[in-house]
């Protein structure tokens, strides 16, 4: 798991000044293995979307990086992409992105018989301290429910 996240951890060093100087936003930055194959793939966007030019503008950089660093043991497969319409939030300006507008939450464990909660709105809350607390809300019926810490993803409605 350490290797994973460090090698994860290394890529985004090496990606975030190419997506930085062309003014675009990583999203993501994940290292998984898939059957047999290791695919290193770096999310990115932009305002308005991001376009295949900008992605093989990115690979391109990352690629020269990654070869003269050669911190990756395996042969893995290098994919940068757009995170899509359902993208995952994961990061707190990802929910910050969010309050307000719909989205998906899936849980590991049913509440109230229910895996699936569609169309939730994220809720901020500040703490004294000035820091943004995330805090998630969503309606089951007539209950008001909290998200509990084991969720399976949140992801932006594709609706």
């Amino acid at each position: 798991m350490a290797r994973r996240v460090d090698i994860e951890t290394k890529t985004e060093e090496l990606v975030l000044p190419i997506i930085e100087a062309n003014n675009f936003e990583l999203v993501d930055v994940e290292y998984v293995k898939e059957g047999a194959n290791w695919y290193l793939r770096v999310y990115a966007d932009k305002e308005g979307g991001i376009a295949i030019d900008d992605c093989v503008l990115i690979s391109r950089s990352l690629e020269e990086k990654l070869d003269a660093e050669d911190f990756i043991e395996d042969a893995y497969i290098l994919e940068v992409s757009s995170p899509g319409l359902g993208r995952p939030l994961k990061k707190e300006k990802d929910y910050v992105r969010s309050v307000g507008k719909s989205i998906d939450i899936k849980l590991y464990k049913a509440i109230d018989k229910q895996k699936e909660v569609l169309k939730q709105e994220k809720q901020q809350l500040k703490k004294q301290n000035e820091e943004i607390r995330n805090n998630l809300v969503w309606k089951v019926g007539k209950k008001v429910s909290r998200v509990p810490s084991k969720l399976k993803s949140i992801t932006k409605n594709r609706k």
